[in-house]
This record gives C-alpha cells, structure tokens and sequence, in this order.
C-alpha cells in the first residue's frame, strides 16, 4: 500500500467540484462527485431515529447498489422538515440526473447544517447548474471544503495497491467537528474507488469497517440526524472483480480500512474546540464487543474529556467509565498507562494505584495527542477508540451555532 495525495478524485474516473452557492454567507457550500460511468455502491447511515431527508432518499439507493454521482450541501441539514424536505431531496437529485443523463435513482443527496429549516431550492438547483461544468479531477479540494460546517481544516485521504496486476487506488473525504459519538458519528463521508469489486463484498467491508473506524470515534455524545457514508467503485482500474474469496481481498481490505481510519482520526482531531487528540486502547479483553465497549465508554465520558483539557492525570474517570460499559472485565486485573511525545506513565497495576510523579504526567499530558491504554489481563481481544479534549471553546462554538 502506499499513501498518495489526494481525496474523492485520486481514483480513475471520479470527478468533482465545490464552490459558494448561497447557502451560507462566504464559504463554499455545495460540492459534487461524479464517476464517469455507472459505480457499485454500498451505504452506511445514521441510527438516529429521527433521519433527514437526504439519508431517507439515499436508503433507496443504497439498496439497489448502483450510482453515477452525489450532490452535497452545507449550510441546511434538510432535516425535521416534514414532506417537503423529502420532496427537495428529490429535485435535487432530478436536476442532477438530468445535467449528468442519467436516472434520479443514480444520485445520492447528501445534507449537513442547521436542522429544521427548509432548503433554498432556488439556491441549491443553480448551485447544481453552477457545480456540473466545474467538475474535474482536479476538484477534489473544493468539494471537501464545500462539505465542512464548523470544521476547521478538510479531511482526505488516498492510497494506492496492486490488485491482480493492476494499480487500485482508493480515496475519501470526510466533515465532522462536533455531534460525534460512537454508531455513526455527526459526519458525512464519500469514498471513491476505481476497483471492480463484487456488491456483497462491498457492502460487507463497508459495514465491517465502519465498525472499526467511524462507529470508534466520539467529540461529545451526540448522534446527528444525517450521518452518511457513501462509497462508489467504478472499476476503472481494470482488475479482477473482487470477492472475499480473491487472493487480493485482503489487500484491498487493508487499504479500505486504511482510508476510512484516516479520516475517522481527522474528524476527533478536529473536535470542536478540541485541543488534544486522545487514543484510547483496550488490550487482552474477554472479546472484541467487550474491548469496544470499554474503549468507547472511556472517549465519550465527558469527566474523561474535561480530565485531559486540564493535563489531569485522573485515571479513576477512566476505570470509572470502564465500569459503566456494560463490558465483561475483572477490574482487580486491570493495567493503566499514559503516554505522548514527551513518555509514558504507568498509573494502575491489577487494579490499583500506582505512585507516579504528578509533575511528569502533566507533563505527558500537556501534549497535542495522548495515548492511554487499558490492559485487562483476561484475554486477547483488543479495540481502539478515537476522541478529543472538552473544552470551553466547546460552549462557545456550539452556544450560537444558528447564528
């Protein structure tokens, strides 16, 4: 595997382009993805029961597995707008369809913003108008600043592998800051492939990844409305279609899984207000469900997040949170440690305290990414959790996010 620049456009055959709509008052504001041909499609979304319109309509897609574009927006989550949202996620994708010559039913929609205000329609069709003669392979930059809310830098990620002979590449781009949390985080990701690969396989590593990488993640415990991950595979790179049976399968599977990690550990690192990057490992567990739910207990506790901004080493919020999982552990067995740039601290030995130098572990603390991990003596199974710093900055983004 090997790690190039790029984003949605890096793999044969996609382009796309992000520009200033309306929707908001500077920024970019609307992006598209295009293949040049028809693409094997498979969708993740969110578990909010309360979904937005655009995933309802990219639900149906999903389903039948075939798609030649997606059309983003920012600005208006078209959510909790009743059946007149589910309306303006169809022209959308009819105005589309019908630049590109294609059916409705090949073009995702895809929404982020403000929850409960109708879409401009008049904005959002030329902004379509507007994208369409905009699209190349070049335009993988504007469409991953077109797609960001209250983030504050894009989010991509390329790779390149051999795939029976064949230079496979796979590439992707992500928004996410805050309503991040575990099961499909407030987020909106596109992967691109030029890879022919089988449907079944496709959905299967989607969701076994998502798993691993999106659903590991949180900022702040909150679960958006839209939460989306999309992926197309066109087949342009001429391989042999792959299936879990192919010889390059796992290959490919580390690459994918490569990509979607990436920008799952980009979205916390630029959590809301977030200051410090926080990976939380569980080792030696009963189970992998058990190592996740320790993991993830451990990034979403908001005494933990609130513990790291202040460089407090305050490793009972950690065994606290592990406690409350609902995982299967001894605690009397378990091992604790910190670490950064600056060293590693063991705290806890088989459950209990151990003396450490407060002044180093500040120390170790203080750094931009801190490594915490959790050795449960009662197993092999592991599992690794993103997430972020509580901060006051947090408040303030999200105090007058309307405004």
């Amino acid at each position: 595997m090997k790690i190039i620049d790029g984003g949605v456009t890096a793999a044969k055959g996609f382009k796309a382009a992000g520009l200033h709509a309306g929707l908001k008052k500077v920024k970019r504001d609307m992006a598209m993805i295009l293949s040049e041909t028809d693409a094997v499609t498979a969708a993740t979304f969110t578990t909010n029961k309360v979904k937005a319109a655009p995933v309802i309509w990219d639900q149906k897609i999903a389903e039948a597995g075939k798609a030649r574009a997606v059309v983003v927006n920012s600005g208006n989550a078209n959510a909790c707008t009743g059946s007149q949202g589910l309306i303006d996620a169809e022209k959308t994708a009819e105005k589309a369809a019908a630049l590109i010559g294609t059916d409705k039913s090949n073009i995702y929609v895809s929404s982020t913003g403000v929850i409960g205000v109708k879409l401009d329609m008049d904005k959002i069709l030329k902004g379509i108008e507007m994208l369409y003669p905009e699209l190349s392979e070049r335009g993988g930059k504007s469409a991953a600043e077109a797609i960001c809310t209250t983030d504050t830098f894009t989010k991509e990620c390329a790779v390149t592998i051999e795939v029976s002979g064949r230079t496979v590449t796979i590439g992707g781009m992500a928004k996410g800051s805050g309503m991040i949390h575990p099961n499909m985080a407030t987020m909106l990701s596109f992967i691109t492939t030029d890879a022919s690969v089988s449907l079944e396989t496709l959905r299967k590593l989607l969701g076994e990844t998502v798993e691993d990488t999106f659903n590991m993640i949180s900022v702040d415990g909150d679960t958006s409305t839209n939460d989306t991950c999309i992926v197309m595979a066109n087949g342009l790179a001429g391989n042999a279609e792959i299936t879990e049976s192919s010889p390059d399968y796992d290959a490919f599977r580390e690459a994918f899984s490569y990509v979607l990690g990436e920008l799952a550990k980009l979205i916390t690192r630029d959590g809301e207000g977030a200051g410090r990057f926080i990976e939380m490992k569980v080792m030696n567990a009963p189970s992998k469900h058990d190592a996740k739910l320790l993991a993830r207990a451990v990034i979403s506790s908001s005494l933990v997040k609130a513990a790291f901004f202040g460089a407090d080493a305050n490793w009972g919020r950690i065994l606290c949170a592990m406690g409350y999982s609902g995982a299967s552990f001894e605690p009397s067995l378990v091992d604790l440690s910190f670490s950064s740039s600056k060293g590693e601290i063991a705290v806890v030995k088989n459950g209990e305290p151990l003396p450490f130098s407060e002044e180093k572990a500040k120390e170790i603390l203080l750094e931009k990414e801190i490594y915490v991990v959790a050795d449960c003596h009662q197993g092999n199974a592991e599992a690794v959790a993103w997430g972020c710093d509580l901060t006051y900055d947090y408040v303030r983004i999200n105090g007058d996010y309307r405004s």
